[in-house]
């Protein structure tokens, strides 16, 4: 089962938008697992049973993390990360940029990108590092 770090109520106090778009679930629990994949499975916290934070600060802060992720696709116009993929040529005005179709993937896309405020959000002077190491890598 995914873990989703945040809520609609989280994200509207996140952005200041209310309401919070129709699909924000889906939206966070995208964000969430993107997160995990790229973020979070490289960092070391107290978690429970379900995998999520123990601390209150470090939910917290995942919470804003992707919160602020799920704001960046809006904001570069890619909420599912697929903008730009498979594009061969593109021409605006006297610019052109072209690459082939076959050689592209969705991790080129705006909306795969970690969001700048992912990492304010997991910077903060309040997660100090015996709540939350970041790039923590061990083996078992």
């Amino acid at each position: 089962m995914a873990r989703v770090y945040a809520t609609a109520t989280d994200y509207e106090a996140y952005t200041g938008m209310s309401p919070a778009p129709a699909d924000i679930t889906v939206r966070l629990r995208r964000a969430s697992a993107f997160l995990d994949a790229r973020v979070f499975r490289l960092c070391a916290y107290d978690v429970d049973d379900t995998g999520l934070p123990t601390n209150a600060i470090v939910a917290a802060a995942f919470a804003d993390a992707c919160c602020a992720q799920v704001e960046w696709g809006v904001d570069v116009g890619d909420v599912t990360g697929a903008a730009s993929v498979g594009w061969g040529s593109v021409e605006i005005g006297s610019a052109k940029l072209s690459r082939s179709v076959t050689a592209t993937s969705g991790d080129e896309a705006p909306g795969r990108q970690i969001a700048p405020a992912v990492w304010d959000a997991l910077r903060s002077p309040d997660l100090t590092p015996d709540l939350l190491t970041i790039g923590a890598v061990t083996t078992c």
